[in-house]
């Protein structure tokens, strides 16, 4: 149930943004904009104000704005989509994914300031029953010194050195009251984590940023992000970097992980999905915005406008490749989960 929840919340904060995106700008050129949605199928509500209606819909996977003209009927009403200036309707589309990209800013500098990260300290939280910490006697509460002579400051050093001992025994001392005591543990090899590990769960402080240093790394975090997307998205396209697209079960699963890790994973993977979706807007796939602005530019070099019918058709091309695409990573994720059950 948390699962669910927590993926219909993230989802449709990402949708609303990403669909404000389109209505805000829109609205601000004067366009006429005659429905934003949240969500597809039956209508649960609706309210009008003004010339827009305002919907939720049956089922939230998804959401739209619909703009005054963009069914293809041709009126010389100025304030329709169709008859607005290009650089303008440039800017409407453009909106969606750029608002996705705020929210990952804003996401991060939430999670990194006020919500605060989670940080492992040195101190043993609790012991793992039949792993290689608990049958050498180590106890909770015991503050971990050195590994193999090495000072340790911090808890991620631990799970590193840990990690590097695949098949080596390792070397801890430890604080237990106002003794030093040393213990000799051999790693163990985890295959669900796929990962060596001796069985402890450190204690963790929260660490807040103040407000001008948790905005200025939610920047940074943000334009890294989206180059690293980038990347990614090259690799994958050249052929560099194998298959590793996650669909809406995969999304789903790790949503409800993040939801019971706590806030600051919540809002870090909210953020982390928001860029992703502001890429995977902008390419130049029928339907999505990318296609759109595409089509936009091709206008602007040829001077004139494709057909409404033609153009309607490519998106409804685009379209059933976009829910085969989807049909497709979904069975990737019921194969991948279903088989580490």
């Amino acid at each position: 149930m948390v699962t669910i929840v927590a993926w219909i919340v993230v989802f449709g904060v990402l949708v609303a943004v990403h669909e404000l995106g389109h209505f805000f700008v829109a609205k601000t050129f004067g366009m006429r904009v005659d429905e934003y949605s949240l969500g597809f199928g039956p209508t649960l509500w609706h309210h009008r104000w003004g010339d827009t209606q305002y919907s939720l819909r049956v089922v939230p996977l998804g959401g739209y704005v619909r703009l005054a003209g963009m069914d293809g009927k041709k009126s010389d009403d100025p304030d329709e989509y169709p008859n607005r200036p290009l650089w303008q309707r440039f800017l409407v589309i453009f909106a969606g994914p750029v608002m996705n990209l705020v929210l990952a800013f804003v996401l991060i500098t939430l999670a990194l300031g006020p919500v605060g990260q989670p940080v492992a300290t040195t101190t043993i939280q609790h012991l793992i029953a039949h792993y290689p910490a608990h049958a050498q006697g180590l106890h909770a509460g015991d503050r971990i010194l050195s590994i193999d002579g090495k000072a340790i400051s911090n808890g991620n050093a631990i799970s590193t050195l840990v990690g590097r001992h695949a098949h080596q025994a390792i070397r801890l001392v430890v604080a237990r009251g106002h003794r030093h005591l040393a213990f000799t543990i051999h790693p163990r090899y985890d295959k669900s984590l796929k990962q060596y590990l001796i069985g402890i769960e450190l204690a963790t402080r929260t660490v807040r940023l103040g407000p001008l240093a948790a905005v200025k790394q939610g920047l940074l975090w943000t334009v890294r992000l989206t180059g690293a997307l980038f990347v990614a998205l090259y690799q994958l396209v050249t052929g560099h970097h194998g298959f590793d697209v996650m669909g809406p079960v995969g999304i789903a699963v790790k949503v409800g992980q993040a939801a019971r890790a706590g806030w600051y994973y919540l809002f870090y993977l909210g953020a982390l999905l928001s860029a992703n979706l502001a890429l995977f807007n902008i390419l130049p796939v029928p339907v999505l915005d990318g296609s759109r602005l595409f089509l936009l530019g091709v206008e602007g070099v040829r001077r004139r406008a494709m057909d409404p019918e033609r153009e309607g058709m490519i998106h409804v091309v685009g379209m059933a490749f976009l829910l085969l695409f989807i049909i497709f990573v979904t069975y990737h994720d019921l194969v991948h989960y279903l088989h580490i059950g």
